[in-house]
């Protein structure tokens, strides 16, 4: 501060001390002062000079400033003085008031200075990458000065500091830390110096996108309370428009990240709608167009419908119609909705569909597009609401076709309401037709146009459209009713709108353009128009009626006698010229309105002056230009040629659209059968797993069998030692009855074992039998195979034969006919040679002539030999498919037989198993038979029936010997 007060009290002393001469004392310390005390007074008696001596301080001080900042990094004091003084030399900010020419003035030069400066400044990009590396300090007076700073170089030099900054290594992610700053001022700061970091510079839009930039600012606009927020809620809503207009990766990675939900709560106004303040409303205008960046017809349509139908599911589409049909909104705001609907909803059904259904709050409840269209034809509405309404009706229809239906329908007689209670769509697109206001006949027109675009099925229907005109008169159609209007002379822009809407009706719509030339004032109407001479006011209602006249001659189907293609282009020819036809046809595209339309979809006009083209009737015109004047020229065979490749095409169209449903169904059949496999694979890995199952399961019972069969082995023995014991220790009569009992179950179970035995032998036998009768088969197949194959080799030889003879007659064909060849030469030399011309003649025709006769013998051999051939093979074929089948046959066969041996040898087991049980029943029963005689009890009865059966059997045997000894 003593410094500072010597040099200016130096300055007052005398005149010789000039500002100059001070800023350049204060750069000389700044340089040469060894203490930083003094570097520190220098620097801040140069802020406080920057401002009023923003020049002299810039020349003289900067170098020395930007010295500071590389030497001085340790005090952050000189270094917040030094950014402060370098914002103030940079800034184009001016604080003092001055006159407006004087203000004008100095602003010029202030920019001037601000980007030379600058230029100067960021020369060596050492210097951002500098300041760069000071906002990560943390102290207050050097980050913020520094936001500041790099803000200003942002403002004047926007592309060459963003190429320096892009290079910069970390430079992006070292300022997207600002917005996590504590500190409010540098975090709005470090917004708007985002906001001019991330202008039309897509690789920095990125970038900041992917350092968590959409996360950050949605969370300081829900602290800051959304649309009711101030200022920082509007420069957040810009820096998120930066990032996501006309950046495709970004819009895509704010749609994938679930931003969009995190929008609907901007929208919630509440039931209070009296509290509007202008930063609200700024707020809520900047929300509806960061909407419309994402759903905006320019974008890719798949990221547009992708988008759509998240603002759908999240309820975002049902916040905004809330909104639309609110009261107490302002008008601007309403504006804007009603254009954010639009493009949400265009092209989009399920948003369409939803739309549709909407009904404004009234009493009673009358659908959405009712009272906008009410809007629309009312004239005392604002002009740029009337054009929103418009828009919002195009959006709706856009690629709709169900939308087209219901709007038509309303115009047709049996929909129209009889008692007149509520107001429909088409009676209000007729009633605006057919107003005194030109406005609302364009809007109308232009309206109904869209009803009918790309729609012949509605371009039909709205024929029948039938219009009390007065009463008394009978009903003239539409169609009609737009011709006679036109024939009255009305205003350009209705006559315009009018026109508009027939060339959309007209065009690919024979049937329309029938009942359009059935009318006999239409075409002298149009050929006049066309054929006069007029102001350039009326020469686009020239090229507008030139261009409905050609699309009468184009799609044309020459079902009116008196208006043929041909009748209407020699009408051109002699009421207009076919050179002025082009002339005027071209007014249209070269008319300065033209271009501008067809940019964009939404009708956005400066003034209802400026209301003349509908960009889908740019399209349409840009389509039909061309052929139409290549129609005009072509002359009747070209016609006949162009429809007979038209009909061509659409039996070609026909037949491939039938190939195409043909594969559309193949392909259902194909997914059905794809779906079956996956079943049937499934259904057979459980099959497996249950055979698994139930294998494991049989090899346990196997297991336990065999451990049962071992214990009762066991048990067998212990029992017999056990009985050995009791017989030496003497034996009790109960026991003595026990075994009797045990005796008498095992009579029963050697029966029940002999009968099963029996019924083994017989089912043995008959498995005998039955394998006998598959040998013979398979012996008669494998001879009637061996036949087969002979037959088939006596064939192959026999072919093999033929063709040895037909190669053999070839040879001889080709030699015969070089002979002819080799003949046919000489008789040519003979017949120019003079000597005996007669006899050469004669003998050239009798060798030709044998020679001929001979190549037809052969020829008609060949024949004879080739449909032998074919026989041969065809009897080949069926032989082989005979030896096919006896091969499958024999197949079958053998499996039954491998079948059989098996069931056999199982059977040969069980009975095998059924012997031993027997014989170990015989040896029980035999030792308790010992036993019972050793206890000396009487076995009597038993040996009786033994023997008793002993002598059945010998009677039996006696009784067979008496019967075969006679024979």
């Amino acid at each position: 501060m003593n410094f500072l007060r010597g040099v200016m009290g130096g300055q007052s002393a005398g005149p010789q001390h000039t500002e100059a001469e001070t800023i350049q004392k204060l750069c000389d310390r700044v340089a040469s002062s060894t203490l930083l005390d003094d570097r520190r007074n220098a620097v801040r008696a140069l802020k406080s000079l920057s401002k009023k001596y923003r020049l002299e301080v810039g020349i003289q001080a900067m170098e020395h400033l930007i010295h500071v900042l590389q030497t001085d990094r340790s005090d952050s004091e000189i270094i917040g003085y030094a950014l402060d003084t370098l914002y103030n030399i940079i800034s184009n900010d001016e604080e003092e008031e001055v006159d407006d020419v004087e203000e004008e003035n100095s602003t010029r030069q202030s920019e001037d200075l601000g980007s030379q400066f600058t230029e100067i400044f960021i020369k060596q990009p050492e210097n951002v990458t500098l300041l760069l590396s000071l906002l990560e300090e943390f102290d207050f007076h050097v980050r913020w000065p520094g936001v500041k700073l790099l803000t200003s170089l942002l403002k004047q030099l926007g592309p060459q500091v963003q190429q320096i900054i892009l290079v910069s290594p970390m430079g992006v992610s070292r300022l997207m830390d600002l917005l996590a700053d504590s500190r409010e001022v540098i975090r709005n700061d470090g917004v708007l110096l985002l906001q001019a970091l991330t202008r039309s510079n897509g690789a920095i839009q990125k970038i900041v996108a992917f350092e968590n930039a959409f996360e950050r600012l949605l969370d300081i606009i829900t602290e800051e309370g959304n649309s009711d927020g101030g200022i920082v809620v509007e420069d957040c809503l810009i820096l998120l428009q930066n990032l996501l207009k006309n950046n495709n990766s970004n819009q895509n990675f704010f749609k994938e990240g679930s931003y969009i939900q995190r929008m609907k709560p901007w929208f919630h106004v509440g039931d209070e709608n009296s509290g509007w303040s202008a930063q609200k409303v700024t707020n809520l205008h900047v929300m509806l167009q960061l909407v419309r960046v994402l759903v905006s017809p320019t974008n890719p349509p798949g990221a547009t419908s992708s988008c759509q139908k998240a603002m759908f599911q999240c309820g975002l589409l049902q916040q905004l119609c809330t909104i639309l049909m609110a009261t107490g909104v302002p008008a601007d705001i309403l504006t804007e909705t009603i254009n954010t609907v639009s493009e949400v909803i265009r092209g989009y059904q399920v948003n369409q569909d939803y739309f549709a259904s909407v009904n404004a709050p009234s009493n009673p409840p009358r659908p959405a597009i009712v009272v906008l269209l009410m809007s629309m034809v009312n004239e005392r509405q604002p002009f740029v609401l009337r054009c929103a309404v418009l828009y919002c009706f195009q959006c709706f229809l856009y690629k709709n076709q169900k939308g087209q239906g219901e709007i038509v329908s309303t115009l047709l007689p049996s929909t129209i309401d009889a008692t007149g209670n509520s107001v429909s769509a088409g009676q209000l697109l007729c009633g605006g037709l057919f107003s005194t206001d030109s406005l609302s006949n364009w809007c109308a027109a232009v309206a109904l146009a869209h009803a009918l675009q790309e729609n012949a099925t509605q371009k039909e229907q709205l024929l029948r459209v039938q219009l009390a005109t007065s009463i008394g008169n009978p009903p003239v159609s539409l169609l009609q009713q737009c011709t006679n209007i036109l024939s009255q002379g009305s205003k350009i822009q209705t006559r315009v709108g009018l026109l508009m809407l027939l060339c959309t009706w007209l065009s690919n719509c024979p049937i329309a353009v029938t009942h359009f030339l059935h009318n006999s004032a239409n075409v002298p109407f149009l050929t006049g128009q066309i054929a006069e001479n007029l102001g350039e006011e009326e020469q686009l209602v020239q090229g507008l009626c030139a261009l409905l006249l050609g699309i009468s001659i184009y799609f044309n189907d020459n079902s009116l006698e008196s208006y043929m293609k041909e009748k209407l282009k020699q009408l051109i020819e002699k009421r207009i010229g076919k050179e002025n036809f082009i002339e005027k046809l071209g007014f249209i595209s070269k008319h300065e309105l033209y271009s501008r339309a067809s940019q964009k979809p939404q009708p956005n006009f400066p003034s209802p002056e400026y209301m003349v083209f509908d960009h889908e009737f740019t399209k349409l015109v840009k389509e039909l230009e061309g052929v139409i004047t290549k129609a005009i020229y072509k002359s009747s065979e070209e016609d006949k040629k162009e429809e007979e490749v038209k009909k061509t095409l659409e039996q070609h169209d026909s037949i491939v659209t039938h190939y195409k449903n043909m594969i559309r169904e193949q392909d259902l059949q194909l997914e059905e059968l794809k779906q079956q496999i996956s079943t049937l694979k499934c259904q057979n890995e459980q099959l497996q797993t249950a055979v698994t199952q139930q294998v494991s399961q049989i090899q346990q019972h196997k297991d336990q069998y065999n451990l049962l069969k071992v214990q009762l082995g066991k048990d067998n023995q212990h029992q017999g030692s056990y009985s050995d014991g009791t017989q030496v220790n003497g034996v009790q009569p109960e026991e003595v009855g026990r075994l009797r009992e045990e005796i008498e179950e095992l009579k029963n179970n050697q029966e029940l074992l002999q009968s099963q035995l029996a019924e083994k032998d017989s089912l043995i036998e008959n498995l005998k039998s039955s394998q006998a009768s598959p040998g013979t088969d398979e012996q008669s197949s494998a001879t009637a195979s061996a036949r087969d194959s002979e037959q088939i080799a006596e064939l192959k030889q026999e072919l093999a034969t033929l063709k040895s003879q037909l190669n053999s007659q070839s040879v001889e064909i080709t030699r015969l006919q070089t002979e002819k060849q080799e003949l046919l030469r000489k008789t040519e030399i003979f017949a120019k040679s003079a000597r005996a011309p007669g006899e050469s003649e004669a003998g050239t025709a009798a060798k030709t002539t044998d020679v001929e006769g001979r190549l037809s013998a052969l020829l008609q051999e060949t024949k004879e030999l080739k449909s032998e051939i074919k026989a041969l093979s065809e009897e080949r074929s069926a032989i082989k498919e005979q030896l096919d089948a006896s091969n499958s046959t024999i197949a079958i066969l053998q499996n039954e037989k491998n079948k059989l041996e098996m069931d056999v040898t199982d059977s040969k087991k069980e009975q095998d198993d059924l012997l031993v049980l027997l014989a170990d029943q015989d040896q029980k029963i035999f030792s308790l038979k010992n036993k019972l005689k050793e206890l000396g009890h009487p076995v009597e009865e038993e040996d009786e029936l033994e023997s008793g059966d002993q002598d059945d059997e010998e009677d039996e045997d006696e009784d067979d010997g008496k019967d075969q000894g006679p024979i």
